[in-house]
């Protein structure tokens, strides 16, 4: 009978060991699995991050590629604006209209807009005061545009050089 006891203990202290190390075992996937988890989470967060950066360079480098467009553009502008009146009706005038309209179409394209400036309220988010002048106009209104100002979406990419009225 002592022997069938001992057996008895021998088996409960044996199956004792045993839920301890299935305890033990779950517990330790329990821990791996929460630490794969956070992994997972870690690099979709890495992942959104580096989208991120690649998005923001990609609109930055285009940025200032269009930027220098935007330089060429304004002085075609310029020279649009000299042109002799006795003279409008050449051809080869119109065909400047031409290519001037189709700037227009690929500033449009990349939804970038031209900052509105004579008449308007002066803005500093937007207009950048390069002088003030006397005018019958109230203050801080816009009189004249000395370099044009663009804006793509919200953010402004170049603010309008411009004259500001002063009683």
């Amino acid at each position: 009978m002592e022997k069938t006891k001992k057996n008895k203990i021998h088996k409960q202290g044996s199956i004792n060991k045993d839920q301890d190390k299935v305890e033990e075992l779950q517990s330790k996937c329990e821990e791996y699995l929460n630490g794969w988890k956070r992994a997972q989470a870690d690099y979709e967060n890495l992942k959104k991050e580096s989208d991120k950066k690649v998005k923001d360079l990609v609109e930055y480098s285009t940025a200032g590629i269009i930027l220098e467009v935007l330089t060429i553009y304004d002085h075609f502008k310029l020279a649009l604006n000299h042109q002799p009146k006795e003279k409008s009706d050449q051809e080869w005038l119109e065909g400047l209209g031409h290519i001037r309209a189709e700037f227009d179409q690929f500033l449009k394209r990349f939804a970038i807009e031209e900052i509105k400036t004579v008449g308007e309220e002066f803005n500093p988010e937007f207009h950048e005061a390069v002088g003030q002048e006397e005018s019958d106009q109230t203050d801080n209104i816009i009189i004249k545009e000395i370099k044009s100002g663009y804006k793509i979406k919200d953010s402004v990419l170049q603010p309008a050089q411009v004259i500001v009225s002063k009683k």
